[in-house]
């Protein structure tokens, strides 16, 4: 594996896939190490525009409206990934699986269609390794309860999220070598150690 991976966190709302990434991006800050962290939707100018879109509570779009704003922010961030493919780490919080996960296992799109044109906009750029955060309904809701501002995903019904979250780990499955499942309800310390042991392993 290339000593400037790129890693992906994945997981459910409530997850703590954005903590985890916080945590590791303050780990190579205080190594030196460059990287590029970016989130999706979002990461560039145009992606973040999108990601307002996407996520006002007020949108209401059907499902292969919804898939196509999703990979146009993934396109307009293509560029600044491929830049630094290679070069930096990248850390990306959601990324291809998650598209699989929300619109195909969620609100149920067609994967060959994702696929088509998800393999159209990367050209190449591939993920070396996932971290897949998993978490309880329960402390999904006590999680999302102490966020000061909700978006349209936070909002969805438990059969939703056990989909998507079951999609998830179908997902992971299939490559179980380039995954790590991380059962976010346990100990967040824990999981921040298994998690930055991991990440030293990877770029080493």
């Amino acid at each position: 594996m290339s000593n400037k991976p790129v890693i992906v966190f994945e997981g459910i709302e409530g997850s703590g896939k954005s903590h985890h990434i916080s945590i590791v991006s303050k780990y190579l800050k205080r190594k030196k190490i460059s990287f590029l962290k970016i989130r999706e939707p979002g990461g560039s100018i145009n992606s973040e525009k999108i990601r307002k879109l996407i996520l006002n509570k007020k949108s209401n779009f059907n499902p292969n409206t919804d898939l196509l704003l999703y990979l146009a922010a993934r396109s307009e961030n293509i560029n600044l990934l491929k830049k630094f493919y290679k070069k930096k780490i990248i850390l990306i919080d959601r990324f291809i699986d998650s598209t699989i996960a929300y619109q195909h296992y969620g609100l149920g799109v067609n994967i060959d269609l994702i696929k088509m044109i998800n393999k159209h906009i990367l050209s190449g750029f591939k993920i070396n390794f996932t971290f897949l955060n998993i978490v309880s309904h329960k402390n999904m809701l006590k999680r999302l309860k102490s966020r000061k501002l909700l978006n349209r995903y936070d909002n969805f019904n438990k059969n939703f999220y056990n989909k998507v979250q079951n999609g998830f780990l179908k997902l992971s499955k299939l490559n179980k070598t380039k995954y790590k499942v991380i059962n976010s309800n346990l100990d967040i310390k824990l999981n921040e150690n298994l998690i930055i042991d991991k990440v030293k392993k990877i770029i080493k």
